[in-house]
């Protein structure tokens, strides 16, 4: 697994704070996940977080979900859950403790799942909690996801700028832009589908991201002490036709 930052791991005392009793239902690999690497984003996809016993109990009240003789849970049972991670979209991963069940509690769907982590891989695995969440989007979203498999820490010292490569005759599009880019910086390592391309550098501490669905966005990631590669790759980017974003 590709880790684009310094990670801030959290000790045992830091992670058990935010929790009111030891629980025994923690995915396989969650706790020592943390212990590693601390809190992140997951494949652009999921948000890895501490332990929270609140952030779910005042949607016991909210009504947002149908329950049935088939639910995992009651109603009120949500706000006895622990979350411990939520997606880009919202969705929210919880752990029942009484239950030792793994929830989906998801945002735009009616009804609450069970994730049975039967497939999830073995324990032995270097980041096992990784393949647990790989077996979560599998499940929730009927296929694999493709592409690098890279965690984000959330280093708390992240800056971030944005440029546009406006449209224009004899003007680059944002695909070529960004094989120009890797063949003149090296990424580390990489992803790209049709909707974007992030080029990842170790010496930004971060990465660079073309926007191809928005057709002109390029956004630049990088650690506070990365100035001067930062520096040179916004140079590169401006000669290149991009201009700075108002």
């Amino acid at each position: 697994m590709y880790i684009v930052s310094e990670p801030k791991s959290l000790s045992d005392p830091q992670i058990q704070a935010h929790v009111k009793e030891e629980t025994g239902s923690w995915p396989p690999g969650y706790l020592d996940f943390l212990r590693r690497v601390g809190q992140g984003t997951y494949r652009g996809w999921m948000n890895v977080q501490i332990p929270d016993p609140e952030v779910l109990k005042p949607f016991a009240e909210y009504g947002l979900w149908e329950f049935d003789a088939d639910s995992p849970i009651t109603e009120q049972q949500i706000g006895d859950c622990i979350a411990i991670g939520t997606t880009v979209d919202g969705d929210f991963l919880a752990v029942h403790p009484q239950t030792a069940q793994l929830i989906w509690l998801p945002r735009h769907e009616e009804y609450l799942r069970v994730i049975s982590l039967l497939q999830a891989g073995e324990q032995d695995h270097e980041w096992p909690y990784a393949m647990v969440l790989d077996e979560i989007y599998r499940q929730v979203y009927g296929s694999s996801q493709e592409g690098v498999v890279y965690y984000d820490p959330w280093t708390g010292t992240r800056n971030h700028f944005f440029l546009q490569l406006p449209p224009g005759q004899n003007q680059l599009s944002l695909p070529e832009l960004a094989g120009m880019c890797r063949a003149a910086f090296l990424p580390d390592q990489s992803h790209e589908n049709p909707y974007t391309c992030s080029l990842f550098y170790q010496k930004l501490g971060g990465y660079v991201r073309f926007n191809y669905a928005n057709r002109q966005e390029v956004a630049v990631f990088y650690e506070q002490g990365a100035q001067q590669a930062v520096t040179v790759m916004k140079q590169w980017l401006l000669s290149k036709g991009c201009r700075g974003e108002v």
